[in-house]
């Protein structure tokens, strides 16, 4: 089918936003995206693109770019949180050289994807909160905040955990609380550390820290196992010293970087299910889900980027090679549903695996340290389904 002419409206300028919107406009769609906010800002932290990831953005055009705004990764170094040894390292720079595996702020990469997109001629419209979505009609139709209503040939929901589209094509899911927050952070550097993303592993805590901006920026992510409830939302500020406090016993490293906290913010972390549904068809148009509206994911594999820049190449992939709106989000669906369920899984052990205490520790880690030392390339290996695939050679 061929996508010229084709008008689509896109909820949401987050990654899988823009980077479909992009993907879209190259093919000679003419694409419309709604935001809430009223500007384009600098907000986040820190996050990594895997060479999963990198392999669309690259595709999209977009390859000198990323490597402009990112640092490439050396290693990731598992450490015993409370000594600060290494307990094992994956060299990614020497041992698969051909992969690119970057730190980058979220803002950085908005930025280049937000100006690929309007390269593309997508068009860009602010202040647009969707209420709500209906699918009962023969278009998609859409509610503001403001009241006004309007109609989509092809609406595409890249808007986030609290998905309008998601909830009218699945109904409310309540998402499960998993006993974990995460806080976030960024400290100044002085551009002298390796780029080594460190994951300091604790009973019932963990932290992962990487350089950004060339090493100026540290970026911190701190998750503790709790009881008490909190919010789902990037947006609620916190105490550093509760921060401190939680990670008292980690090593002076670690605490050396807490102790440099000034701004932290606080976020519950969720489960959701991918969702069963994730297009419609109607009487004359059509309507799809991408990103975390689609699947949100924990955050202990570091794939929320890459999956939502996934899900753009293989959208938009679907739609242009098959001979109808409907043939194309079906195939859409079959290919990513799948993948994505096995990530959500992946993340959800991950989560597990940092937080082991007493003698379950010490064997994890003892035979981290032994597989590091006999085979360095198996832990990788493990992971070869996940960075090792390509969706645009697929």
């Amino acid at each position: 089918m061929s996508l010229i002419g084709q008008k689509v409206t896109l909820l949401g300028a987050g990654i899988a936003g823009l980077a479909v919107a992009r993907a879209l406009a190259l093919r000679g769609a003419q694409v419309t995206i709604l935001e809430q906010a009223d500007a384009i800002r600098e907000v986040g932290a820190g996050l990594q693109v895997s060479p999963n990831g990198a392999a669309v953005l690259k595709a999209l055009g977009l390859g000198d770019a990323l490597e402009s705004r990112s640092l490439r990764a050396q290693a990731v170094e598992l450490r015993d949180g409370l000594g600060g040894d290494v307990v094992t390292r994956l060299d990614v720079a020497r041992l698969r050289p051909d992969q690119g595996y970057h730190f980058l702020h979220r803002a950085d990469l908005i930025d280049l994807l937000l100006l690929g997109a309007r390269e593309a001629g997508v068009e860009m419209r602010l202040l647009q909160r969707i209420e709500h979505v209906d699918l009962s009609g023969p278009k998609p139709r859409y509610t503001t905040a403001q009241g006004a209503e309007a109609e989509a040939d092809l609406l595409i929901g890249a808007d986030g955990l609290h998905s309008r589209l998601r909830e009218a094509l699945n109904g409310k899911v309540a998402p499960f609380f998993t006993r974990q927050v995460a806080w976030r952070a960024l400290i100044p550097a002085d551009g002298s550390d390796a780029p080594v993303a460190e994951v300091h592993m604790g009973p019932g805590r963990h932290i992962v820290s990487y350089p950004l901006r060339g090493g100026t920026l540290r970026n911190i992510v701190a998750v503790e196992e709790r009881n008490r409830w909190v919010d789902e939302s990037w947006s609620l500020r916190d105490d550093p010293m509760e921060l401190q406090v939680a990670f008292e016993q980690f090593s002076p490293r670690v605490r050396g970087w807490l102790g440099q906290i000034k701004d932290v913010w606080l976020w519950g972390l969720f489960r959701h299910p991918v969702a069963r549904r994730w297009h419609a068809v109607t009487p004359h148009g059509a309507a799809a889900l991408l990103g975390d509206a689609a699947h949100p994911t924990l955050p202990f594999l570091a794939q929320g980027a890459s999956m939502g820049l996934e899900d753009a190449w293989v959208l938009a992939q679907s739609l242009g090679t098959h001979d109808s709106l409907a043939a194309g989000l079906a195939a859409y669906q079959a290919a990513r549903a799948p993948r994505c369920a096995r990530i959500v899984e992946a993340a959800n052990r991950n989560a597990r695996a940092y937080h082991l205490s007493g003698p379950l520790r010490d064997v994890a880690h003892l035979g981290l340290k032994f597989g590091g030392w006999v085979a360095p390339q198996m832990a990788l290996k493990r992971f070869d389904w996940l960075y090792g695939h390509d969706v645009t050679v697929a």
